[in-house]
């Protein structure tokens, strides 16, 4: 008759071990570098049918062009910042700030996309700074951040290394070496040797139009028109 109370006993330290175990799995920070090999691991690899631009990607390739005649200082500092709308001053900023002022050209609020989309399914975005819930002030300027956003809710394309497989308006990733990761648009304008678009980044001298899809490790390629085709 005693058994089931033992058993209870032993029972209640191996559930409440488990749901520990559950949590620090859950909300365990990542490093930068696992981050890159864990993304990876889950980018899609099926051979997705890259369909035609439509003139929405044209007019963010215009933007992102626009963009580059901006003389704007890199500077990564965390900032408090208004909701929605909010920016850094214009004069500052990283490159996921010139991803969002392009969309914004077009009427989409990726502060207000990314943190709403956060507040609903936290778990599914990175955990590389040891956050428990949503910040709108920094969370849509990360890129690991935008990544999840832009394949969680646009279509993730696959990555290659032919220069046809990238048009103007895409959006796409790279990983600099170290855990440092990248982003910037793909462009209407061609290289001096008419091979391949350019792409407008911010990597440390203000936003630019360079031609250099290829210079880095590609880890991320989107198309975001503001339609939440994958929610």
């Amino acid at each position: 008759m005693r058994s089931k109370p033992v058993l209870k006993y032993l029972l209640l330290p191996s559930i409440f071990l488990l749901i520990i175990c559950f949590l620090v799995l859950k909300y365990i920070p990542l490093t930068k570098t696992g981050f890159i090999e864990q993304w990876l691991k889950s980018y899609p690899r099926q051979n997705l049918s890259i369909t035609a631009q439509d003139s929405f990607y044209q007019k963010l390739s215009d933007a992102a062009i626009e963009r580059s005649k901006h003389t704007v200082r890199y500077v990564p500092d965390y900032v408090i910042i208004s909701y929605p709308m909010g920016d850094v001053p214009s004069s500052t900023g990283v490159c996921t700030d010139e991803i969002i002022r392009a969309y914004r050209t077009l009427g989409i609020d990726l502060q207000v996309e990314v943190h709403e989309d956060m507040k609903k399914h936290f778990v599914q975005y990175p955990k590389i700074w040891g956050r428990l819930r949503p910040d709108s002030n920094i969370d849509h300027r990360r890129v690991p951040n935008l990544m999840t956003f832009f394949k969680r809710n646009g279509i993730a394309l696959p990555i290659t290394k032919k220069a046809e497989d990238y048009s103007p308006g895409d959006i796409v990733s790279w990983d600099l070496g170290g855990g440092l990761t990248h982003i910037g648009i793909v462009v209407n304008e061609r290289g001096k040797e008419g091979k391949r678009f350019k792409i407008m980044h911010n990597i440390g001298n203000g936003p630019k139009l360079d031609d250099r899809l290829f210079a880095w490790k590609i880890i991320g390629h989107f198309r975001y028109n503001g339609r939440k085709i994958n929610n």
